[in-house]
């Protein structure tokens, strides 16, 4: 797996949203990591998708190590040097606001997922779904060998700092597995035929869905779909 230097717990997801009503924001961006932003003191959360950490290292095709989660938040400071227009989804349980961002009238979320220097974070919306799938068949950023999600690199730093050792399962409650073989892609279904002797390798692309619909949409197939 790729070598992981986690300095700190980043939160990404908009569960437990404070009692405030999101407004959209525009302004000049300041990059945070490769998935915030600051506009003129908006902390602004990118809405679908999930960045390295900004401390997280992936691998190449050769198996050498590089800073994907630095060259992520680059990708994304050279995608807002103009305007950014930010349209509020949500408020997140730490107060950013959840938003999907233009700048020049590029939809900023999917332009970083298409490039691979995001993950499409499907738990929330499959929007950015097929954006995900195209840059991994083109094996472009993370892609182009070893990257773990960053939900993942968030679970073992969590149990890094408890003291445990760090999971190798699957870190949310998205228990259908999503599987890739000379079949084509298929997902499996807890209590299927299959289930318990599929092991997922988010290496190879395989992963993990929290619905049949978000499989379906990601481009898998039920085992006789």
């Amino acid at each position: 797996m790729a070598a992981l230097a986690v300095l700190a717990v980043s939160a990404c997801v908009p569960d437990d949203a404070p009692n405030a009503t999101p407004v959209d924001v525009s302004g000049s961006a300041h990059v945070i990591d490769g998935d915030t932003l600051d506009l003129d003191g908006t902390r602004i959360r990118l809405f679908a998708i999930d960045a390295p950490e900004l401390s997280q290292s992936c691998s190449d095709a050769a198996g050498r190590t590089w800073d994907c989660g630095t060259w992520s938040k680059a990708v994304l400071k050279s995608l807002t040097t103009s305007e950014t227009i930010c349209e509020a989804r949500d408020i997140d349980r730490y107060g950013r606001t959840v938003a999907v961002c233009t700048s020049g009238g590029i939809d900023v979320g999917r332009a970083l997922v298409r490039e691979g220097a995001a993950f499409a974070y499907t738990r929330y919306s499959t929007i950015y779904a097929k954006d995900e799938n195209n840059a991994r068949a083109e094996a472009l950023g993370v892609w182009q060998g070893d990257a773990q999600r960053p939900d993942v690199v968030r679970a073992q730093a969590r149990d890094l700092a408890k003291g445990a050792a760090p999971s190798t399962s699957n870190p949310s409650e998205c228990v259908i597995k999503g599987n890739i073989s000379q079949s084509g892609r298929i997902y499996h279904l807890p209590g299927s035929r299959s289930y318990d002797k599929t092991r997922i390798s988010t290496r190879h692309g395989e992963r993990w869905f929290c619905s049949e619909a978000e499989a379906r949409a990601a481009g898998w197939r039920g085992i006789n779909g």
